[in-house]
């Protein structure tokens, strides 16, 4: 879509499309989305719409009426609404019903109730665990739904299931992380670390194994900010608070700028992650000299920092616009 729209401006440009033809040309190269199109998304819209409500009405149902249902009847309801999710993914995924969206939305309802079941168990026999291990088996339990399915929405779930599962577990025991850094300091690393393996393993699966149910889109989109996010945030800890233990963000970011660098302008190239770092540069160069000219400075200070920040933006959007131009040729 985005190449026929870039083909039809330059028709328009170079003058091979008059004026009074330009709104034909509009409605023949199918830019605007169709009746059929739309009804489309609405079906998938209400399609996963209706899902989701089921999934939480029945969590609702439960936590609501919870004196007045024994455990019997708790643990009935949700592994009743478990079996019929499984029923529906398996009838859809056999009849290849609506390119098997229905069986897509029926496994995610699934995946949600087993973590309404794990959590039931847990409070109803008041297990003792730690808040981190309902996560972490949530997301051992679902693995291999997520095998089985293909479906990125899916993995995205399972690797934010292992996200706050690790975060939590640092938070509370530091691991090996712990003897290196302190907890807020260990759950950034960790999450920075597991991110960036995500992107990584994903990144080569979609473009060189060739996994074609990887999604390069909004998929890796998260992904890379969930990377960059806490790596910013440990260079940010390190020049406002100059933290012994985030000392290594000092290495680790100007190698993940070059990474990202050479990654998303020569090998895939992508305007949102390049955009990001220009972003994550900004913020941290911002910091930086906030950090050592602001409290010094005086009015000149909050001077100098509103004009490095227009000109680091500046400077930014002017190359990636070149970028986008360097795209589209």
């Amino acid at each position: 879509m985005a190449s026929i729209r870039r083909e039809l401006v330059a028709l328009i440009e170079r003058g091979a499309i008059s004026r009074e033809e330009v709104a034909r040309a509009v409605a023949l190269s199918g830019l605007h989305p169709s009746g059929r199109a739309w009804s489309v998304f609405l079906d998938r819209l209400l399609l996963w719409l209706g899902a989701l409500a089921l999934t939480f009405g029945v969590l609702f149902l439960v936590a609501y009426n919870w004196t007045e249902m024994g455990r019997w009847l708790r643990f009935g309801l949700v592994q009743v609404a478990l079996v019929v999710a499984i029923g529906v993914y398996w009838w859809a995924e056999g009849c290849g019903v609506v390119q098997n969206m229905v069986a897509r939305a029926a496994l995610m309802a699934a995946s949600l109730l087993l973590g309404v079941l794990l959590a039931l168990f847990g409070q109803v026999y008041q297990t003792g665990a730690d808040p981190w291990q309902l996560f972490f088996f949530w997301a051992v339990l679902m693995l291999p739904w997520a095998v089985v399915a293909r479906f990125d929405a899916l993995w995205i779930l399972w690797l934010g299931l292992l996200n706050l599962s690790l975060s939590l577990y640092l938070r509370t025991w530091g691991w090996a992380f712990g003897i290196l850094f302190s907890s807020e300091t260990a759950v950034l690393w960790g999450v920075f670390i597991l991110n960036t393996v995500a992107l990584g393993l994903w990144e080569l699966g979609a473009r060189r194994w060739r996994w074609r149910w990887l999604s390069v889109g909004w998929a890796t989109c998260l992904l890379a900010l969930g990377s960059g996010i806490p790596l910013t945030l440990l260079m940010l800890m390190f020049i406002l608070d100059e933290w012994a233990d985030v000392s290594a963000a000092v290495l680790v970011y100007p190698l993940w700028l070059v990474a990202l660098y050479v990654v998303y302008r020569h090998w895939r190239p992508d305007l949102f992650m390049l955009a990001g770092g220009c972003l994550s540069v900004i913020v941290v160069a911002t910091a930086f000299f906030g950090r050592h000219l602001l409290w010094q400075g005086g009015a000149g200070g909050f001077l100098f920092l509103a004009m490095s920040v227009l000109a680091l933006g500046a400077a930014a959007v002017f190359w990636l616009k070149r970028l986008h131009a360097e795209m589209q040729s």
